[in-house]
């Protein structure tokens, strides 16, 4: 299968980037080295090029209804402005995908999907719209900048009227941005270390990209690719869809109860609500590692008598904490924070321990 290019892929040839395959894309995920990017983010400011993700439109008085059946967050507590994250539960007790539900009107809602998801999220809500909902897929004419870290609002203020240090997370405004109007800029991310998402469509792409580039300079802004965004986003305990959550997870088992309202009806909601009332019999867990190791996706995680109980999901060395993390499932029994773990390494028993997420304490 051929891989799809981003709109400003030339652009990260010619500054460098390493580029892969990632999600049927041809992706960034490197330019300089991964640590030195995970740091410019946490100290300062980077520019992803995220340009893969989905992006559904969805308009029309049924337009809410229609995602409050697929979602397992209450859509209806948003106000025009507001963003919510939120997941698609399928009908076996497991997750579609993840995803950011924005209202734009009440009648008008953006959904920004994962993009390994696009023609299957697509295909779920479809089946669910049995009331005439207009639906829009526009990710093929989108480009999505996350310009993220503590020095963002400063860096790109002098490119809009929008005031960004005093917005609050998980808000987002429309208007003009780097000479381009009615940009969305929303004050979300996935790295911990605030910032903003820049939704363009794919002709103004250049345009914005350089004029962020342009006023980051003297911030310290650098191109950052997909290998840093997976550290950050790891170290915060940030769920990544295919590794953390999938079809076979429930929202309860991975620590998303809090999106799971149940006093509206979703997709499957009478059987995670059983869940939730009955407990579960494992549990998704931040954990460090206690001796110097680096743990990777499944891996076994065993107890100290070296029985299973349970597997890594994601691991790394985080580069804010000099120390191999990870994320996993674990019995129940041993989910509890301060609980000693050991993840099986080339077959020795590895020592580590649960930790309350974010696993990356600021």
């Amino acid at each position: 299968m051929e891989l799809k290019k981003i709109a400003l892929n030339d652009v990260h040839e010619a500054l460098g980037a390493k580029m892969v395959p990632f999600a049927g894309y041809n992706m960034p995920v490197r330019y300089s080295s991964d640590i030195e990017e995970h740091k410019t983010v946490r100290e300062a400011v980077g520019i992803f090029d995220v340009s893969h993700m989905g992006e559904f439109i969805l308009r029309g008085p049924k337009a809410l209804d229609l995602i409050q059946r697929v979602t397992s967050n209450d859509a209806a507590k948003l106000d025009d402005g507001k963003v919510q994250y939120s997941c698609l539960p399928n009908e076996n007790g497991g997750i579609v995908d993840d995803l950011l539900v924005y209202r734009l009107s009440a009648e008008e809602y953006l959904l920004v999907v994962n993009a390994s998801n696009i023609d299957k999220d697509w295909n779920w809500i479809s089946k669910y719209n049995t009331e005439g909902v207009e639906m829009e897929n526009i990710s093929d004419e989108m480009s999505l900048f996350a310009v993220q870290g503590p020095r963002t609002a400063e860096a790109l203020q002098s490119l809009t009227k929008i005031d960004l240090p005093n917005m609050v997370y998980y808000t987002f405004d429309k208007g003009e941005f780097a000479g381009v109007q009615d940009v969305i800029v929303s004050a979300t991310g996935y790295t911990g270390s605030g910032g903003f998402e820049i939704y363009v469509k794919n002709e103004d792409a250049k345009k914005v990209f350089d004029a962020i580039m342009e006023a980051g300079k003297p911030y310290g802004i650098k191109p950052i690719g997909l290998g840093a965004r997976d550290t950050l986003r790891l170290e915060m305990g940030f769920c990544l869809y295919g590794n953390d959550i999938n079809d076979t997870t429930s929202p309860i088992e991975a620590g998303l109860g809090w999106i799971t309202k149940f006093d509206k009806d979703f997709t499957n909601a009478a059987n995670l609500k059983a869940q939730k009332e009955q407990g579960i019999s494992r549990k998704l867990v931040g954990f460090e590692m206690l001796e110097k190791a680096i743990p990777r996706a499944h891996y076994e995680i065993v107890n100290a008598e070296g029985e299973k109980i349970g597997e890594v999901t994601s691991g790394t060395m985080s580069p804010s904490m000099g120390k191999g993390i990870g994320m996993g499932y674990v019995a129940k029994d041993y989910s509890k924070a301060g609980t000693e773990i050991f993840v099986r390494i080339r077959n020795k028993d590895i020592k580590a321990e649960v930790v309350k997420l974010p696993i990356y304490k600021k």
